[in-house]
């Protein structure tokens, strides 16, 4: 009996994600705990694990799909010693005799190629005779079989798939069926898409320079959302101190000078990320997130640090930082921007945190204002040291300064709070014995 294998959910807040990459092909036997594919979530791109033993019969989801629905079935896995061409024959049945199962996802889009035709035909907001569960219903009333991908790439070119010869076993509609079929075959739906082909040219407005549309992968439409929401949710407040790093650059040639022959090399954002953490302690009333009716007052230190991934920006997580040493700081911080450049951190990883850190200034960004990252209360802003003009020992010097700003969200943390932790992370860094004690 054939196994159908649906689409994961791989972290607590996704609903659809992008199969982004096959790696298993028809014919491929897998076992238990063998990577079929990756996935791109909300948040980053996963390794899906296999749990069945078996033979990959078909695959039904193309690599690069996106917005495929938790549950969708994306694979057929056949059985050991199963004949695969029996596996993708006996398919439909398997999906109908799971249909009770199928309909108790929260999702549309579980596709059961022999579920009555009537299911959908008779819903007026399908808004046409296409069937989601039972392929299309033809003029005569007759069923056809086609599998999921035939059927989102026909509703793709607009196909009328009762045109289409089906291929497959039983005569069922595959993919090369549709790939190699005109659109013309269907002029009633191959205007279907010219709507929101329509609404491209518009995107430019007023602007009339050439450009070229693109996409935005799942984690920039969680971004976009995200910050959306903060700026007008979270009434911020902003707050900076110029801190002189002389001290603190001095401190991390020593300590890289005897951890080298561990092989820990400090970066500056590593000592920052320590600062915030030892600040946070020292004025715990901002290690905080407001939660409506309650407070969270934290008890941990867990610095979200802000790294920027192909996919996006993305925080992967210093937890107990403020209790952690600054050479396990910097071990943990270059495996985890290592992973989220490569879009493989766990969502362990990157979930949570109590506070935040972004740092431009190897960008040579002076200073910013960042946007506070929900439910957290507060994140710090850091920019680039430079040499400046500054007061040292009541004459005017040289020094190495830098700018950093929190941003703060009113509602949990008071100006006057909110000051004192930047005063608390200013005076750290500028006697920066305090982080290695």
């Amino acid at each position: 009996m054939p196994t159908p294998i649906k689409m994961p959910a791989l972290s607590p807040t996704m609903e659809e994600g992008t199969l982004a990459k096959w790696l298993v092909k028809v014919g491929d036997t897998i076992g238990a705990g063998d990577i079929m594919a990756e996935i791109e979530t909300d948040k980053a791109t996963m390794e899906f694990e296999a749990v069945d033993e078996g033979t990959v019969a078909e695959i039904l989801i193309d690599e690069g799909s996106e917005n495929v629905k938790v549950g969708e079935v994306i694979m057929i896995l056949a059985e050991e010693g199963e004949d695969i061409e029996e596996a993708k024959a006996a398919a439909p049945q398997k999906s109908d005799a799971t249909s009770e199962t199928v309909r108790a996802e929260p999702v549309e889009a579980l596709s059961s190629t022999s579920a009555p035709p009537a299911t959908k035909k008779d819903d007026p907001s399908t808004g046409s005779g296409r069937t989601e569960s039972g392929g299309s219903a033809s003029s005569s009333g007759d069923r056809i079989i086609a599998s999921p991908l035939a059927k989102r790439i026909a509703e793709q070119k607009g196909l009328d798939l009762s045109t289409v010869t089906g291929s497959g076993p039983n005569g069922r509609i595959i993919k090369a069926d549709v790939e190699g079929a005109e659109a013309g075959e269907a002029p009633d739906k191959a205007d279907a898409p010219a709507p929101a082909q329509a609404k491209q040219p518009s995107l430019g407005g007023d602007l009339d320079a050439p450009y070229e549309a693109e996409k935005l992968n799942n984690v920039r439409k969680v971004i976009a959302r995200r910050l959306t929401e903060a700026k007008q949710t979270i009434p911020h407040i902003y707050l900076t101190v110029d801190v002189r790093l002389d001290a603190l650059l001095d401190l991390r040639k020593q300590l890289n000078a005897s951890l080298e022959a561990d092989g820990v090399k400090l970066s500056v954002n590593d000592l920052l990320i320590k600062a915030l953490a030892r600040a946070l302690q020292r004025v715990p009333k901002c290690n905080v997130s407001f939660q409506g009716d309650e407070l969270y007052q934290y008890t941990r230190e867990d610095i979200s640090v802000a790294v920027a991934a192909p996919s996006g920006l993305i925080t992967p997580i210093i937890r107990d930082a403020g209790r952690k040493g600054l050479a396990q700081i910097s071990t943990e911080m270059k495996e985890l921007a290592g992973k989220a450049k490569d879009g493989k951190l766990q969502p362990q990883e990157y979930q949570g945190g109590t506070a935040s850190l972004s740092n431009l200034g190897m960008f040579g960004t002076k200073q910013f204002d960042a946007v506070i990252n929900p439910p957290q209360a507060m994140i710090l802003a850091v920019g680039a040291g430079e040499q400046r003009p500054h007061v040292i020992d009541g004459a005017l010097g040289v020094a190495m300064v830098m700018s950093a700003t929190g941003s703060f969200d009113h509602r949990a943390i008071d100006g006057a709070d909110g000051a004192q932790l930047m005063e608390a992370f200013q005076q750290l860094c500028e006697n920066p014995m305090g982080l290695v004690v």
